[in-house]
């Protein structure tokens, strides 16, 4: 006859092995998940937008992208949270003085007009808590593109956003231009895909100094072209990648110098609701403004 202290420890024994089987569970799902995105990243960046295997340069709100070839952002499992020690924030001082201002929520319903000079040339300066960068965007080249930044940041859409993703495996980008900070964030408008034949890019690479848009397409399927909203991504280090998101800029040898040092600072463990892995430096962009250059 099984005594009731018996019956405890065998009803604790079977719990514990339910809560060690679900973890195990949970380790296998995650490993799988890592697997499919060291592999998928060799070969694509962010098929789209900044992106996490296929979702690792996505970037746009969901709404728009299902307008936009019927694309939506990939879903994943979501991993186990991983013990971390954070690494020291490199730009703890600019983060301080920046305070904690929030962006505006600003969304419009079709893309603006191009009314930029096609001839000229442009640049995007980012007052950043890291430091500030200058992209020199190529109107020729990318008019939609350069045009929608142009008018975002005459808005003030950008400023007092945070970058939410840095890639250290694979690729090597900063993700950037989400109001909502979590890689789903948008302007409720969506831009032609350009410049993807640019002599740059051949190759399957995209160098370091590469400003690119992050979009929705999806090479398995096909789907989500023409799925450009407001995030971006900046490259600090050759990266294979397919030309599926259109180059529009490229950053100077002092911009690159800010971009390293974030790189440098490293990134924290995947969030486990977005996926994201977001850089250890706080990296809020103050102010963004475009003019002639």
């Amino acid at each position: 006859m099984v005594s009731n202290e018996q019956r405890r420890r065998q009803l604790a024994r079977e719990k514990y092995l339910r809560q060690q089987h679900r973890r195990e569970s949970a380790r296998q799902k995650q490993r799988r998940r890592y697997v499919v995105i060291a592999s998928t990243l060799a070969v694509v960046l962010a098929a789209g937008g900044v992106v996490t295997a296929v979702s690792a340069l996505s970037g746009g709100d969901d709404k728009k992208s299902d307008k936009a070839d019927k694309a939506t952002t990939p879903t994943m499992p979501t991993p186990t949270p991983t013990p971390t020690t954070k690494a020291p924030d490199p730009c703890a001082k600019g983060a301080k003085e920046a305070g904690n201002k929030k962006p505006k929520t600003m969304t419009w319903k079709k893309e603006p007009a191009v009314t930029i000079d096609k001839s000229a040339s442009y640049a995007m300066k980012l007052e950043t808590t890291c430091g500030d960068m200058t992209v020199t965007m190529d109107a020729a080249k990318a008019p939609h593109t350069v045009n929608s930044f142009s008018f975002l940041a005459g808005k003030g859409y950008f400023d007092h956003t945070k970058c939410h993703r840095l890639t250290t495996q694979g690729i090597f980008v900063l993700q950037c231009g989400d109001p909502m900070g979590n890689g789903m964030g948008g302007p409720g408008y969506t831009i032609p895909d350009e410049n993807l034949k640019d002599s740059s890019i051949k190759g399957n690479k995209y160098p370091a100094g590469t400003v690119a848009m992050a979009n929705q397409y999806d090479p398995t399927t096909k789907k989500g072209k023409n799925s450009g909203g407001s995030q971006f991504f900046l490259v600090y280090k050759d990266s294979e990648l397919p030309p599926y998101y259109t180059p529009f800029g490229t950053l100077d040898k002092d911009s690159m110098q800010v971009l390293k040092k974030i790189a440098d600072g490293g990134a924290q463990a995947p969030d486990p609701q977005t996926g994201n892995t977001a850089p250890n430096a706080t990296v809020v962009i103050n102010k963004a403004t475009v003019g002639k250059s």
